[in-house]
């Protein structure tokens, strides 16, 4: 049984900062400085090299904090400098020996994970702050700290328990999980991924259990990683917590965002989690040169403000946002931007006179005939788990 203080669900932003406020209290903290509800993870070594090997893609981190910078939202969020993850930390998503070869193969300086995933001086300790960010975040707002936290560095969700690939060193949503699950006694814990490729390792480590992990995704079965098919329902204790929408290529906003809005809502609403966790990849975008599925900032701007609200509606506002893929700089900081905002309490629009430039100014390459494959998806996963018809 969750300790009872957990159940509560607040209504609105009120409740839920008072939330917060108790939550202070009750672990007899006495908040010295201006509460913050928001949290933004940057470590400094998010400046250099990244995972990939499109060198281009590194500059993101910096832009990004600039960009927040210029439009005011730093003062608007505590920035927090995360330590690094402990290997025994790490070793609750990871085999111990997968951690050990991690570290000696990446000490070695040479050869790669998998063909798309290098090794280079440094990785080990870029992972373990990648890693180190997620986790502090899932920590402060389970301690009550904050309400949301934003890591651009997260996110790594090809990773498994054995198995470094796709950019991915270890899987730091895995690890937060297991956190949230061993030290605050959480049994209800959602992961909606956007990133335009299938998590395969977030999945893979969950599988069997009663975590709910939603993915909307690429998917035509070659695209990589090749996984989340919407028959991919879980097993075992987790069988029903499992749900993919597979998209095709130059989908677009319409088809997408139908799919968050009569599946990806409804599944958290039923399930009712009292922590949700946000992949908020973006290589989706139109502009990206990765992933091809013709979405634009008004998507990501949907996604996250509907996941902001079904946090404040369902779990107090306890929400947890990793970056992931995102390939084009130009185009990832404005839709991290926006959501930074959107989880500072603003309401980015396109007639904003602060945030409207962040928004497309060209409509995306989308293809008309795509809702007509993304419906029957949606229908067949509404009957599966909700046990709902086709929605209009």
């Amino acid at each position: 049984m969750v300790d009872g203080r957990w159940s509560m669900v607040a209504g609105g932003y009120n409740k839920a900062r008072a939330f917060v406020y108790s939550r202070l209290l009750f672990n007899n903290h006495r908040p010295s400085t201006i509460m913050f509800d928001t949290i933004l993870l940057y470590h400094e070594r998010y400046d250099g090299r990244g995972f990939s090997p499109l060198s281009d893609s590194w500059r993101r981190y910096r832009l990004g904090l600039d960009l927040f910078d210029e439009l005011g939202l730093l003062e608007r969020v505590r920035r927090v400098r995360p330590a690094e993850a402990t290997e025994t930390e790490l070793e609750t998503a990871h085999s111990p020996a997968f951690v050990r070869s991690v570290r000696e193969r990446v000490a070695a300086g040479e050869g790669r994970f998998d063909r798309s995933t290098p090794i280079y001086p440094g990785l080990y300790e870029r992972a373990l702050v990648a890693v180190g960010a997620t986790l502090t975040g899932a920590r402060m707002i389970g301690g009550g700290e904050a309400l949301h936290a934003f890591n651009p560095g997260g996110g790594l969700h090809h990773a498994a328990r054995e198995r470094a690939s796709g950019f991915c060193i270890f899987n730091d949503v895995v690890v937060a999980v297991r956190a949230l699950q061993r030290e605050f006694g959480l049994r209800r814990i959602a992961i909606v991924d956007g990133d335009g490729h299938h998590g395969d390792g977030t999945q893979q480590e969950l599988y069997g259990e009663s975590v709910l992990y939603v993915s909307l995704h690429r998917y035509d079965g070659r695209f990589y990683p090749a996984t989340g098919t919407a028959t991919e329902l879980g097993e075992g204790a987790g069988y029903g917590y499992t749900a993919n929408v597979p998209l095709p290529r130059r989908c677009g906003d319409a088809p997408y965002l139908y799919a968050l809005r009569t599946l990806v809502a409804p599944l958290l609403r039923a399930y009712r989690p009292e922590f949700i966790i946000m992949q908020y990849g973006v290589d989706g975008h139109y502009q990206d040169p990765m992933v091809r599925l013709a979405l634009t900032t008004a998507a990501y701007r949907e996604t996250a403000r509907l996941l902001h609200a079904l946090s404040h509606e369902l779990c107090a506002g306890r929400l947890l946002v990793t970056g992931g893929g995102g390939y084009k700089p130009e185009a990832a900081v404005r839709c991290w931007a926006i959501l930074l905002a959107t989880l500072a309490g603003e309401n980015p629009t396109p007639d904003h006179p602060l945030y409207g430039r962040l928004f497309d100014s060209e409509p995306a390459p989308e293809d008309p005939a795509a809702m007509d494959e993304v419906r029957p998806y949606v229908t067949l996963l509404r009957e599966r788990l909700l046990g709902l018809g086709a929605a209009t």
